[in-house]
């Protein structure tokens, strides 16, 4: 995001209680402000105010998932003009982290130490989310809803203040391992993933779901770094194993490079795609939708473009705040769809809160959710959460993308 469109768009915002603010240099914490207690949190949102963080990469290698906090800012900004959530309003504090843990760090400090926020919410990446994760449970501070799907996130016993939102990358992977075994039981794989906890992950519930042939299986592995240019000296080597599956675990920009490139190849896999990279908008359109015919992802979320869903009210609600609300995003971008059904469940986390805003408060409640549906979530679809058990799906659907849209494997209401 550019010093100008984030100043503009923080200008827009600042009536309705919201900021979205560029990153900034690290600034060392006044004295004292190192030892600051998490119970003055609770205080501020004891108030006509909800304060709440975030940092979200803006800019760098992740950027295309920037539009999650953008739409967050707009989606806060129509709540608070109807009069907030129990007569709060809730103001967004969110900051550009590069995509870069160090970088998250230091905002996250800021957030905590200067701004004093209740919570953090959404906050993307496995990288910055396991930087900021130790610091954030010592402080008391909610670590809600991250962005990610490692396991790490659901571990109450070590991590109480840390829960995520996204399906878990072990089971996801282990989905993929389970539906090639019936397709193709003679499979011979390669795999591209991203190297930390998110694409290592992904790997290890894969080779779990293929059992004791994961090793003869797979014949090929390749991985990349987030900072990397491109990876098409790996997609080159991976081809040239004669593997007939691919299993892509990439986010945006390295999934459309691969996607790309093994229609370049002439490469023809059974492909499976990780669904943190499954936008038709940001990935597969970039990629090119005839290249992405075929591929097999995760979903749980409705395609908003699709025609089949034309009558749905949640569909329908979707696409009028886009229009109206958030007329610079794509409606294309699943990235847009994840974004707002992220800030319904937190939307449903806070009315549970009733008057007890602390951090305590709203981890028990994000950790008592039974049978929620956010709107877009498709049918039979829903997050179960308890005490004991921060991961909050109980299934995975799977879907096959047609050359225009995701065709998801169970019925559509």
């Amino acid at each position: 995001m550019s010093r100008v469109s984030s100043l503009v768009l923080a200008g827009l915002l600042a009536s309705a209680g919201l900021a979205c603010r560029k990153a900034e240099e690290p600034v060392a914490p006044a004295p004292g402000e190192g030892q600051q207690k998490a119970a003055e949190a609770p205080a501020a949102a004891a108030s006509k105010e909800i304060v709440l963080g975030q940092i979200m990469p803006y800019s760098g290698p992740a950027s295309a998932y920037g539009t999650i906090g953008k739409l967050h800012a707009a989606y806060f900004a129509k709540l608070n003009k109807a009069g907030g959530v129990n007569g709060r309003t809730i103001r967004l504090i969110s900051l550009d982290d590069s995509y870069s843990p160090p970088k998250a760090v230091e905002q996250v400090r800021k957030l905590v130490e200067q701004e004093h926020v209740v919570g953090i919410f959404n906050a993307v990446g496995t990288p910055s989310n396991s930087a900021i994760q130790k610091y954030l449970n010592d402080k008391k501070v909610a670590h809600l809803f991250v962005s990610s799907g490692a396991t790490k996130w659901a571990d109450p016993t070590h991590f109480p203040y840390t829960i995520g939102f996204n399906p878990s990358y072990h089971v996801e992977g282990k989905t993929y391992a389970e539906d090639l075994l019936k397709r193709n039981p003679k499979a011979k794989v390669a795999v591209l993933y991203q190297n930390d906890d998110f694409g290592k992950d992904v790997l290890a519930g894969f080779k779990e779901g293929l059992g004791a042939k994961a090793a003869k299986q797979i014949v090929a592995e390749a991985s990349y770094e987030a900072t990397d240019p491109t990876i098409d000296s790996q997609m080159v080597t991976l081809k040239g194993s004669k593997a007939d599956a691919f299993l892509n675990i990439a986010t945006p920009k390295f999934a459309a490079q691969a996607i790309r490139k093994v229609a370049d190849l002439k490469w023809k896999p059974t492909q499976y795609l990780a669904n943190v990279s499954a936008s038709v908008g940001s990935v597969l359109t970039p990629a090119g939708l005839d290249k992405s015919k075929g591929i097999t992802t995760i979903i749980y979320l409705k395609d908003t473009t699709d025609k089949r869903w034309d009558n749905d009210p949640a569909v329908k609600e979707f696409r009028e705040f886009m229009k109206n609300d958030f007329p610079e995003g794509k409606l294309s971008d699943g990235i847009n769809i994840y974004a707002y059904a992220t800030a319904d469940t937190l939307v449903e986390v806070i009315k549970k809160c009733g008057d007890d805003l602390s951090a305590e408060n709203l981890i028990k409640q994000a950790a008592s959710l039974k049978d929620f549906a956010p709107g877009l979530f498709l049918p039979d679809v829903k997050l179960n959460t308890s005490p004991t058990d921060f991961e909050g799906f109980d299934q995975l659907p799977l879907a096959q993308f047609d050359g225009a849209t995701w065709v998801p494997n169970i019925p559509i209401k």
